[in-house]
């Protein structure tokens, strides 16, 4: 065997395993959203129905939940049914829940809506510009915004539901 190539082989891969493994352990939702705290985008879309456009700033003075998710989205299935059980007992509270695609086919999502329920409205993101103006980078993603249009929190992944009545609560 020839101990250089080992050495050199081990002085290249050592540094390379320590720096993945340094990820091990860590939970990627809990990576803070530059978004918390700033002002929520924008965004004026089709429902999925269609024929009925709706805009963030004519929901001001309201707490909106903005859950980004898609049908084929394992996570998105289990998470959704919670989400429509918990729309029931805060919209009537004022706090308005709105669905947005994220890179499916809208055939599709009525299809899972169909299947997991529905409560609230679906938009279309057809361009994805309102999921990359949020800075989506998978589903499901979930956005609680206070009622002056400030981003409170960002849940990746399926919602935390003690987190997630806890932020709403304070809301109200």
């Amino acid at each position: 065997m020839n101990w250089r190539i080992v050495a050199v082989g081990a002085v290249i891969i050592v540094p390379f395993v320590a720096v993945l493994a340094s990820g091990f352990g860590k939970d990627p939702r809990e990576v803070p959203s530059v978004l918390e705290g700033h002002p929520a985008p924008d965004f004026a879309l089709e429902t999925a129905e269609g024929g009925q456009v709706i805009s963030l700033k004519d929901l001001r003075g309201h707490p909106v939940v903005l859950n980004f998710y898609a049908s084929w989205c394992v996570p998105c299935a289990q998470e959704h049914p919670w989400l429509v059980k918990i729309s029931k007992i805060y919209q009537p509270r004022g706090v308005t829940f709105l669905g947005v695609i994220y890179n499916d086919e809208v055939p599709k999502v009525k299809g899972f809506l169909r299947r997991y329920g529905q409560n609230y409205p679906t938009l279309q993101d057809p361009s994805s510009a309102t999921a990359i103006d949020y800075g989506v980078a998978g589903v499901p993603e979930t956005y609680i915004i206070d009622g002056q249009g400030q981003i409170v929190r960002k849940f990746v992944g399926p919602v935390s539901p003690e987190e997630f009545e806890s932020t709403l609560e304070a809301l109200l």
